[in-house]
């Protein structure tokens, strides 16, 4: 049913490079480009504009990615509709979460939802919360999970689940004079935060400001992009890290971190579902139905 064309298209637009784009629709380059020739002679407009060894979309080729959008979203719909009525799910789904999520908290969740629905097929990717957001705007992913507090106005954003981050260190290490830091401790101690552009950083940049410190006045020793890279560098220096309980609750365990509360400070962050504006994945659509009811405790079919 979906015009093979219009998918090569698509391929070619979003990489733009016909070589990347035979390498993914495991066609050779000459197909690629017989199939966009035909298009744009069906269409009478070029698609794209060919510079030197580089490609780039054209006014007419935009037009055609933003109503290909909506094909593919349609005939994704219209194969799960299909498969409703012959009681079958199926199709594609993929996911983007970022790194604290995708590494700790939805991997039973799509464990869960994998057993459920052995006939969907589900990817997952990662990266921060910025890199998520962008891989929805390039369409290369159908729902993104990310925390922080991000508003793009291409994106909707439904909150769907609650995770503390608390300063975390070694139990080998003393890092105040009482039970509880004061503003002042905090800022002498060597800290590990994560990346520009981490939704980790940017909750923790905005709790700060209620102690009245900024980045600029703690002793930062390292940024990191990865919360397993920081936890390792726990374990052999006396720093600390603000991080995700979930993503340290078997070290809590084990007596091999501890908690530093800091006065005045606590901070429980939302998990977020996120995609594009305006019509939905079903698919999507559930998988959102499906966790909301996990992190519920309820059971039983998703409708």
């Amino acid at each position: 049913m979906l015009d093979f064309r219009l998918k090569v298209f698509y391929t070619v637009a979003k990489r733009l490079s016909f070589t990347k784009a035979a390498e993914e629709l495991f066609i050779s380059q000459p197909a690629v480009t017989k199939h966009i020739h035909e298009l744009e002679q069906q269409l009478g407009m070029a698609l794209f504009e060919r510079i030197g060894n580089k490609i780039t979309i054209t006014p007419a080729g935009r037009i055609v990615m933003r109503y290909a959008d909506e094909i593919f979203t349609s005939y994704r719909n219209l194969e799960y509709d299909i498969n409703q009525l012959k009681h079958e799910r199926g199709g594609r789904l993929q996911i983007g979460a970022s790194t604290t999520i995708a590494q700790y908290f939805i991997p039973p969740l799509l464990a869960r939802f994998n057993q459920r629905y052995p006939e969907i097929k589900t990817s997952l990717i990662s990266g921060n919360s910025e890199q998520i957001e962008q891989y929805l705007l390039e369409k290369n992913i159908q729902l993104g999970i990310i925390e922080g507090s991000s508003r793009n106005p291409q994106l909707k954003y439904t909150e769907f689940a609650k995770d503390e981050i608390a300063l975390i260190g070694n139990v080998n290490y003393s890092y105040g004079a009482g039970e509880v830091l004061t503003a002042a401790e905090l800022a002498a101690i060597p800290l590990l935060v994560r990346e520009q552009g981490s939704g980790t950083l940017e909750v923790i940049t905005e709790e700060l400001k209620r102690l009245k410190l900024k980045l600029t006045d703690l002793n930062i020793a390292m940024y990191m992009s990865s919360t397993e890279s920081m936890k390792s560098y726990l374990h052999h220096a006396p720093g600390a890290a603000f991080l995700s309980l979930q993503a340290v609750s078997r070290e809590l365990e084990a007596g091999e971190f501890k908690i530093l509360p800091v006065k005045n400070f606590k901070l429980v962050r939302q998990f977020q579902f996120t995609h594009l504006q305006g019509q939905q994945d079903k698919l999507a659509q559930l998988f959102m139905r499906f966790a909301g009811k996990e992190i519920k405790g309820e059971k039983g079919e998703v409708g």
